[in-house]
């Protein structure tokens, strides 16, 4: 069962985080971005590829977390960046990532920080090489030595 749970979750954070772009570049309204994502994506088969079903509750969770927190959660991640470093230099999934990365830190306290840490890093990696994963690896434990300091 903790597998099959595990499994949701990965996918409801994959598609939190394509969803999550797919509203940054399109604008696109949050009801019917997430009512999209219920018909016709969260366990479809599209293109000949069949995403694994996810945990719609925990996916909505994401990105309703991330829309309703936008402003700190960014704040968060630019105060982390490198000198010279700004939100807009950011790759857009990249962003994203980042965004429900934080969000988890911050507001799911259920998930421990070094499961939201590894999962978002294996996220990046559906995206990126090695080192964008190792960015997003650092970044978000930086993070967490903030928002969970008890950790």
């Amino acid at each position: 069962m903790a597998a099959s749970r595990s499994r949701t979750r990965s996918a409801a954070r994959l598609a939190a985080v394509q969803a999550l772009y797919q509203r940054d570049m399109e604008q696109t309204p949050l009801p019917l971005l997430l009512h999209e994502f219920h018909q016709h994506r969260l366990g479809a088969t599209i293109e000949d590829v069949t995403y694994h079903p996810a945990e719609q509750a925990f996916f909505d969770d994401v990105v309703k977390g991330v829309d309703a927190r936008c402003a700190e959660i960014d704040g968060l991640i630019a105060g982390r960046l490198a000198k010279g470093w700004s939100l807009e230099r950011l790759d857009k999934p990249m962003h994203q990532i980042l965004r429900a990365g934080t969000y988890e830190l911050l507001a799911r306290v259920d998930v421990p920080t070094g499961s939201v840490i590894s999962e978002y890093v294996d996220v990046a990696h559906a995206f990126y090489d090695k080192r964008e994963a190792g960015f997003v690896n650092g970044l978000l434990d930086a993070i967490a030595k903030i928002v969970r300091p008890a950790a």
